[in-house]
């Protein structure tokens, strides 16, 4: 809307202001001076927005008013979001300069005179600033005032770690990816993390609100679901035309603690998207960083797409080792000592799609109170899954569990849920090549019916959080999935009968609710039922490292067991400002070789790697290396 009168009239009625329109150009991309000694207001058809005040000495704030707009546009609509993000047809006029975007055209253009330039409109914001001014306290919050009720509300504001007039980054260096394992005594027995997560600063509203929220415009509370208070947010990030959603959620046993957990977990994929407190320094080819002596991680090691996938693809580029890419500094916890990564391999969303030879995902990223708990869980998510996709795609015979010999009330009783809801709960020891446990997960349908099944899965020293983890997640999914089900079933059966139509992340759970399935996983479900083994029985023998107080000695035993293995363990410290500012580390944790997590029946690096053949027989479950030919046909259900 043309707001040349709206700001003058505030203009006269309180001078010192700024006041400018929301969703003419693409904020994301705008990197003109921002003037903090003047209050923001930013209009939007029938909303304005206040705030955030400038410090009072008038030097540089945080969050900024550049911070609000990046924020506002990020929870946009899609169709906003492309209107002002995309490359407009270069056949088209352009639209003329206006009083609003003097001097350029901007991305989107008034409908109309707006109705809402009144001195009253101008009185109510007017007023409001000298409210908020009197009223002192927290600065970094806005409000956004109703022009046509007048109604207002207040939002928490946070720091946009990629703005350009308050961004706080760090050079990418050696030394700065160097790290120190410290003493990380946990909170209580039975845990393996250094604080309790509801002592954590986590305002939901700065999170998750429709004007600014850092995660996106909102957290739903899943009502209907009958296992776990299960709560899920979402924010979108682009990638070239495309803009890519990424969801975060809880399932715990409450839905404020499943927000925490939410909002956790979507901070953590937030960070590991792309590099936002240290951005990549270094471009090179892989030999030409030999060719100088400088350490980097070939990344043939952690798998590479077939020929067949570039055939096809021929817009996406194979990695060869005279091909530049952008790299990041990790660390190597064998060796001690900095090494480059290629950036693709540890930020899954990365700007610069030509440098995407492989699609990460959020594999080996976490986030804990001290670094060695971050690290900890993200190599328990690289051996997990490593371990999922060699018992999925080797057709691994796996023992049984009982999970009735679980010491946990909470774990036994949903267990019985489940079959109240109509699924047999399944779980299976996956250890392949280390001591650490890893328990697979099934909710079965034993009429095998719509909802067939679906698959988690959980790792860690203690056998019984493994197994709470792995049920936690069958748990959520089972209670909807024949709902989901009948619902996509054209979708889902055209992917049963062609696999190449399983493209994203969601496509692999739930095409396992399709009855015909179920003949997949027939090696681990439809065998002769065995001796189903109790957890003390099977993880009790003296096998698995014993449980310490402290995260750093668990993380210690668990890396001596991998590297003696022949593997390299690697930490990419991904931690945001705002992160480290509560307390909280992120990081990624590669350990080439391992079977990696892809999605798209395309993308399946695990089908090409060495370990694929070979792992099954070092470990004593085959006599003989798999062969190509029996590999299982069907794309992994991991969800």
């Amino acid at each position: 809307m043309p707001t040349a009168d709206l700001a003058a009239l505030i203009d006269r009625a309180r001078p010192g202001t700024d006041v400018a329109p929301l969703g003419l150009r693409d904020a994301l991309t705008d990197t003109s001076p921002v003037d903090g000694r003047r209050v923001p207001v930013r209009l939007y058809g029938r909303y304005a927005v206040v705030g955030p005040l400038p410090a009072p000495d008038g030097g540089t704030t945080r969050p900024c008013a550049r911070c609000l707009e990046r924020r506002w546009q990020s929870v946009r609509s899609v169709a906003l979001r492309d209107a002002l993000e995309l490359p407009t047809d270069p056949a088209a006029p352009a639209e003329p300069a206006t009083a609003d975007t003097p001097g350029a055209p901007p991305a989107t253009r008034a409908a109309g005179p707006s109705p809402y330039a009144t001195p009253f409109a101008a009185d109510a914001v007017t007023a409001l600033i000298a409210a908020r001014e009197a009223a002192g306290g927290p600065r970094a919050a806005v409000h956004l005032i109703d022009l046509q009720t007048l109604g207002v509300r207040r939002y928490p504001l946070l720091p946009d770690p990629e703005c350009p007039a308050c961004g706080r980054t760090e050079p990418d260096t050696a030394e700065a990816a160097t790290l120190t394992l410290r003493p990380a005594p946990k909170h209580r027995p039975g845990t393996f993390r250094v604080r309790d997560i509801g002592s954590y600063d986590l305002p939901t509203a700065a999170y998750a609100n429709p004007v600014c929220g850092a995660l996106g415009p909102g957290v739903v509370h899943d009502i209907s679901s009958t296992s776990t208070s299960a709560t899920i947010g979402c924010f979108s990030l682009r990638s070239g035309a495309y803009l890519r959603e990424t969801f975060w959620g809880g399932h715990a046993d409450t839905f404020g603690h499943s927000v925490r957990i939410g909002i956790l977990e979507g901070l953590e994929r937030y960070a590991g998207m792309r590099a936002r407190a240290r951005t990549a320094a270094v471009r090179d080819s892989l030999d030409g960083l030999r060719a100088r002596g400088v350490p980097a991680l070939d990344p043939r090691l952690c798998g590479l797409y077939s020929d067949a996938f570039h055939r096809a693809n021929p817009h996406i580029p194979p990695f060869a080792p005279d091909r530049v890419v952008p790299w990041v500094w990790g660390h190597s916890l064998r060796e001690d000592r900095p090494l480059l990564v290629p950036e693709v391999l540890t930020y899954y969303h990365a700007p610069g799609l030509e440098n995407r030879f492989v699609q990460e995902s959020s594999n080996g990223c976490a986030s804990g109170g001290s670094l060695e708990e971050a690290v900890y869980f993200g190599l328990m998510e690289v051996i997990e899954r490593d371990a999922f996709l060699l018992a999925w795609y080797g057709r691994a015979a796996l023992p049984e569990l009982d999970p009735y010999s679980s010491t946990r009330p909470a774990t036994r009783h949903m267990v019985d849920r489940l079959a109240m809801y109509g699924y047999e709960a399944r779980f299976f020891d996956t250890r392949i090549s280390f001591p650490v446990p890893v328990i697979t997960a099934v909710a079965a349908r034993p009429d095998g019916g719509m909802g067939r099944m679906c698959f988690g899965a959980g790792a860690g020293l203690d056998p019984e959080s493994a197994l709470a983890s792995a049920l936690c997640e069958i748990a959520t999914d089972a209670v909807n999935l024949t709902g989901r089900t009948e619902r996509d079933e054209a979708r889902l059966r055209a992917m049963a009968a062609d696999f190449d139509l399983v493209r994203a992340l969601h496509d692999h759970p739930l095409v396992y609710g399709v009855p015909e399935m179920g003949e997949h996983a027939a090696f681990l479900l439809d065998g002769p039922r065995g001796r189903r083994h109790p957890l003390a029985d099977r993880f009790g023998d003296g096998t698995v490292p014993a449980v310490s107080g402290d995260i750093r000695e668990d993380l210690a035993a668990c890396t001596a067991a991998v590297t003696a293995a022949g593997f390299d363990v690697i930490v990419v410290d991904q931690t945001m400002p705002e992160q480290r500012d509560l307390g909280l580390t992120t990081v990624s944790v590669l350990v080439p070789g391992l079977l990696p997590i892809d999605f798209g029946w395309a993308r399946q690096r695990a089908l090409g790697m060495p370990r694929l053949r070979t792992a099954l027989r070092e470990a004593g479950l085959r006599t003989t290396d798999l062969t190509p030919a029996e590999f299982n046909p069907a794309p992994h259900p991991f969800p």
